[in-house]
């Protein structure tokens, strides 16, 4: 009979308060030390592969990249096409890539997953333009923190946990998805579906500060406004146009307001085109934007969308037809008592080495969002167990390469102490 999660946790919670954790493990410390250089090595090799979402041949370097080292590790691996369609408006192409999945068998009974994406948001062509690189402590180079840092996280702290004898789980499994950066559209349902069958799910995004690990973040929407015209010749008869355009620009300032700071919902317009893309004599007859919505509570969903849809019936330009969908990308993570309990954990690990963690809600939206069951029970998520970095999504990203003992460490020993 398995043993419900909470009852596990509790247990680990309670193993976690004893004596058995006022001390630093010193050869876990030792060998986390150790594993640095190598670390290092590995981090140089991948993030000097291009792997922006829909960019195929990098995303294959990378998958194999992963594939060859879960093996290493005695993982039986599978991989999963990831297909979506492409994002509707926005010019983009669809999921490509695969899902990695590796899996390890052990004698005990608790089943964990460690997760994080390969893919980046960086076009082709970043990696020859910024190669990796460390200046003092700092490495940099795209997706050098989020999150093939976290992968590697993984699969050394593994690496670490198998050479000290490491079995007292049921099953350990490993996810790498290939885009996460536009929602995992073609990965969710895998997540799910996984995720549903750990009692224990670790996610290895970056956290911006040592002492950090992230209990909760925000969901994601997309405000789709649509505007339906007539085209015309813009020099010879404009006055037959119903210009797409002018309209769209109309509804974007009257939709600027539909966040709530109060409660943490933002709206932003951030896209727009129209169906004329060459030429500047022509009046569009369809334009199309969309706005990038963050959110602390779903229920802000049904309400900016009813406020979109009553604004949005006040046009400028007569007989064009207009539209507003929300559409939900990633449902709030929400702070819980069983993610609760597993940064406790993680806080007393790193006091063993006379260090502080302080759980953070991030504005940010995660995987977790698909691995977290919004509903109660299995598994209990925590995020932010990643490398240390900052400036993510930018050309000056970077990762902490001073973090990477004492990550490895904290994952490793929350690994053997969960599985007691």
């Amino acid at each position: 009979m398995r043993i419900h999660t909470a009852l596990i946790l509790m247990m680990s919670f309670f193993v976690a308060t004893g004596d058995s954790l006022a001390d630093t493990d010193s050869a876990l410390m030792k060998a986390s030390q150790k594993e640095t250089a190598g670390f290092v090595d590995d981090l140089r090799a991948i993030v000097n592969i291009d792997s922006g979402t829909g960019y195929a041949p990098g995303l294959a370097q990378v998958e194999a990249f992963l594939v060859r080292h879960l093996k290493k590790l005695g993982a039986q691996v599978s991989t999963i096409e990831a297909k979506a369609k492409p994002d509707v408006c926005v010019e983009s192409k669809p999921s490509v890539g695969r899902t990695v999945v590796g899996t390890l068998h052990g004698n005990g009974s608790l089943n964990i997953m460690l997760m994080i994406h390969y893919d980046t948001v960086f076009e082709p062509g970043e990696a020859a333009k910024r190669p990796f690189r460390v200046e003092e402590s700092k490495a940099f180079g795209p997706g050098v923190a989020d999150a093939k840092g976290g992968a590697l996280l993984i699969l050394h702290a593994l690496d670490i946990a198998r050479r000290r004898g490491f079995k007292e789980y049921h099953t350990l499994t490993v996810l790498f998805n290939p885009d996460e950066e536009k929602s995992s559209l073609g990965s969710r349902e895998i997540i799910k579906d996984l995720a549903s069958r750990q009692d224990v799910v670790l996610i290895y995004e970056p956290p911006k500060a040592e002492e950090q690990v992230t209990i909760a973040t925000n969901g994601i929407a997309w405000v789709h406004l649509d505007v339906q015209g007539a085209g015309a010749h813009a020099g010879l008869n404009p006055e037959k146009g119903r210009n797409a355009l002018v309209e769209l620009a109309h509804q974007i300032t009257q939709l600027k307001d539909l966040g709530n700071s109060s409660i943490g919902t933002t709206v932003n317009w951030t896209f727009l085109e129209t169906d004329n893309k060459e030429r500047v004599n022509k009046i569009p007859g369809q334009a199309c934007a969309i706005a990038d919505m963050r959110l602390a509570d779903s229920n802000e969903i049904e309400r900016v969308q009813q406020d979109a849809t009553r604004i949005s019936q006040q046009k400028l330009i007569p007989d064009t037809q207009v539209s507003v969908t929300v559409e939900s990308r990633r449902t709030p993570f929400k702070k819980n008592p069983d993610t609760d309990r597993l940064a406790s954990l993680a806080a007393k690990i790193f006091s063993e080495l006379g260090k502080k963690i302080e759980p953070v809600a991030m504005r940010y939206s995660t995987d977790a969002s698909f691995a977290f069951n919004p509903v109660g029970g299995k598994p209990a998520v925590l995020d932010g167990m990643g490398i240390v970095g900052d400036e993510i999504h930018t050309p000056g990203e970077w990762a902490d390469l001073n973090s990477i003992p004492s990550r490895l460490y904290l994952t490793v020993r929350m690994l053997e102490i969960l599985a007691k």
